[in-house]
């Protein structure tokens, strides 16, 4: 594998945001995920799990309810808007105030024509989809308490709403309640309010609740009585999600449990079935906030405690109590469980998944100057690496003669979340971009410390800005942008810039630019559109080169060699393809990869690449990284089969040297690194390796729910 002085960088104190609410599309197997920092991702699952959308957050936007209509997906909040995110534009694409103060719950209908909203004041709004945007339609009896949950009947006549100690069925056509049922009504002196958390309302007319008693419960609303109950939980059942085929249901608890129900057959041949609790999960370690059900898999995600509330519109905090005050905390964690009788394939496709981290990059390296810039949602840090002047042989840690330098805090302004940054190879140039903002900064090093100077006068021209690229001799900035376009930026001496160009696709693209890659003699320039297209430019001419063939896959990395400008491609089903620009066709390495094929653990792995770089002093070399592991590709060395064990630096490390030879395969990977955010290459002998340990990140959060443990 070759040896390398490695910089272990432990100190991205990077702590992601809860899961708030999830949303599941079943036509186009993509689910909607909101954290409690108000961002908003999509991830496709026919794409292997890819995280392929993010809509950064907003501080005064927090998002409590998330719904697909039709293709297009809808946000509510506590600060009383109903929010429609553009997809392709990666942005906000229009706002309603829904005139009930803080919405805590919303709903479409089978249809996806209709949005109903769960108010504070107690109200129920009908919104109309159109297009464009939604239109108000009507307001359903409001009665006093805010409404937390909401569920239609899939016939769309009736729509069932969960609040404090209540829940109600109303007509659609008349606005009237026609139904309402205390959930405590059959429980004696009962000292406390009951929070119906969540609810469903089933085809067959059964209503199913969950609550903060940790209980989950089922009736039938025409008669106004309880059919059954389970108590799942010491702790609040906080979310609640049922099957298409109303056959399952899962739900989340504030002790980290999520629990299945299945809807068995009371006898053997029986026609008379019972929702009965068949299975218990126990993947997070603190409050399961949301849950969703795919037609073959539970989908859960963690959230935060009450954290940072200022300036989102919220009552007062002996009104906010019941969102807030005893919600422990979370792991951050979307966790994926495939259920087995579900599955045709008992092998990868059966594999229980778990995403801490975003497929995309918070880090980026100025390789001369030895710095790293560490992205936050609304902060940046500029760090210098700390060096040593010892060696040593394989393995050892050697003592630091200098430490890790925090050079500079750079704090955004106003309440929009950074969504892409960057600092130039020389150390010099820092920049970073909001959805309404784009900031660029010159960077002095002086004897007593570090300068900062903000360049005025930028054009507003540049955004919107996905993802930011310094050239290699730090002249040019290179600004991903909408409809598939990349601004080229001349940087001017001593300070200032001026806008040069703008490179488009000939035949046009509705999508934004997510990724870029630059070769290092500043000729070509590689752009991924979010319709999966990629672009080539040349940038001596500044004009559109050719378009690599469209594969079925996103891509979740992309770099062009220094030497030969073949352009390397990871896509998210773990396939690898290298495209020669100036031939404009896939080199001969990359042909022989397809018709042998990738080895069977290297496709099954659900991490998808997210960095790739380049060895000059050794051309075939290809560096890439994912979450869990650093590899080596060594392009003169033959591919491994499915026979051939995959990780083996560990056997080859005991083999004499004759006997190594014939065990030889061109991947060598690592997993010493994890979990592994970022690595680069800093020299022929020297990479950078960030890592944010998860035990890191627990022990920052609060104790999760108390659990009694059998036998103590």
């Amino acid at each position: 594998m070759g040896e390398f002085e490695v910089h272990r960088v432990r100190f991205f104190g990077l702590v992601p945001a809860g899961v708030r609410c999830l949303a599941w599309q079943p036509r186009s197997d993509r689910l909607g995920l909101a954290r409690t920092d108000g961002t908003v991702e999509v991830y496709n699952f026919a794409a292997n799990y890819f995280q392929e959308k993010v809509i950064p957050g907003h501080e005064t936007r927090s998002v409590e309810a998330l719904c697909w209509a039709g293709d297009r997906l809808f946000g509510a909040g506590l600060s009383g808007e109903i929010t429609e995110y553009d997809l392709a534009g990666l942005c906000v694409a229009c706002s309603v105030d829904g005139c009930g103060g803080p919405i805590w719950s919303m709903a479409v209908n089978s249809s996806g024509t209709q949005l109903a909203i769960g108010c504070d004041d107690g109200s129920i709004k009908l919104f109309e989809v159109v297009p464009g945007g939604i239109q108000f339609e009507q307001n359903l009896d409001r009665r006093k308490g805010r409404i937390l949950c909401l569920s239609w009947h899939p016939s769309d006549t009736h729509i069932a709403a969960g609040s404090i100690d209540s829940l109600r069925v109303l007509d659609v056509c008349s606005g009237q309640t026609v139904q309402r049922i205390m959930v405590n009504y059959h429980v004696q002196k009962v000292k406390q309010e009951c929070i119906v958390w969540s609810i469903a309302f089933l085809s067959s007319g059964t209503v199913v609740t969950s609550d903060s008693f940790g209980r989950v419960q089922f009736w039938d609303w025409e008669q106004g009585t309880l059919l059954d109950s389970h108590t799942v939980s010491n702790s609040a059942v906080l979310s609640l999600a049922v099957s298409e085929k109303e056959d399952s249901i899962v739900v989340g608890t504030s002790a980290g449990a999520t629990y299945q129900f299945q809807l068995l057959p009371v006898k053997l041949n029986s026609q008379e079935k019972r929702w009965i609790r068949t299975k218990p999960f126990q993947y997070h370690t603190h409050d399961v906030r949301a849950v969703a059900h795919s037609s073959t898999a539970l989908i859960s995600g963690g959230r935060t405690g009450c954290g940072n509330q200022e300036g989102l519109g919220i009552p007062p905090p002996d009104l906010f109590w019941l969102t807030c005050a005893w919600l422990p905390g979370l792991d951050a964690q979307l966790v994926i469980r495939p259920l087995m009788e579900k599955m045709q394939d008992k092998g990868y496709e059966a594999a229980l998944r778990k995403f801490t981290f975003p497929h995309r990059r918070l880090v980026s390296c100025a390789r001369e100057a030895r710095l790293l810039l560490f992205q936050f949602s609304q902060h940046l840090e500029l760090w210098r690496l700390g060096s040593t002047n010892r060696t040593g042989k394989d393995g050892d840690v050697l003592p630091l003669s200098s430490m890790p330098e925090h050079l500079v805090q750079l704090k955004s302004k106003g309440p929009e979340h950074i969504y892409c940054s960057c600092v130039s190879p020389c150390g010099s140039w820092v920049t970073y971009a909001t959805a309404s903002r784009f900031h660029l900064y010159r960077v002095h090093y002086e004897d007593d410390g570090v300068r900062i100077e903000k360049i005025p006068k930028v054009s507003k021209l540049l955004l919107p800005a996905y993802q930011l690229q310094f050239s290699s001799d730090s002249s040019s900035l290179f600004v991903a942008s909408a409809r598939g376009s990349v601004h080229v930026v001349l940087l001017l001496e001593p300070g200032g810039c001026r806008h040069l160009h703008t490179l488009q696709p000939p035949s046009g693209c509705p999508e934004a630019v997510y990724l870029l890659a630059l070769s290092t003699d500043g000729r070509w320039l590689a752009a991924v559109s979010g319709d999966w297209a990629i672009h080539v430019y040349k940038l001596k001419r500044l004009k559109h080169h050719c378009t690599v063939p469209l594969y079925s896959c996103a891509v979740t990395a992309l770099a062009i060699h220094p030497v030969t400008n073949n352009l390397v491609i990871a896509y998210s089903d773990q396939q690898l393809f290298e495209f020669s620009i100036p031939e404009k066709q896939y080199t001969d390495w990359s042909r022989t990869v397809q018709n042998s094929g990738l080895h069977k653990v290297w496709l099954e792995r659900d991490s998808p690449i997210t960095h790739i770089t380049f060895n000059p002093k050794n051309p075939s070399h290809i560096l890439l990284h994912d979450t869990y592991m650093f590899c080596i590709i060594d392009k003169s060395l033959p591919l491994p089969d499915n026979s051939t064990l995959l990780m083996n630096q560990c056997i080859l490390k005991q083999l004499p040297e004759s006997a190594r030879q014939q065990q030889l395969h061109a991947f060598k990977i690592c997993k010493k690194f994890q979990p592994l955010l970022f690595a680069d290459l800093l020299d022929e002998k020297c990479l950078v390796m960030v890592e944010r340990p998860i035990m890191d990140i627990k022990t920052q959060l609060p104790l999760p729910t108390q659990q009694k443990k059998f036998g103590t």
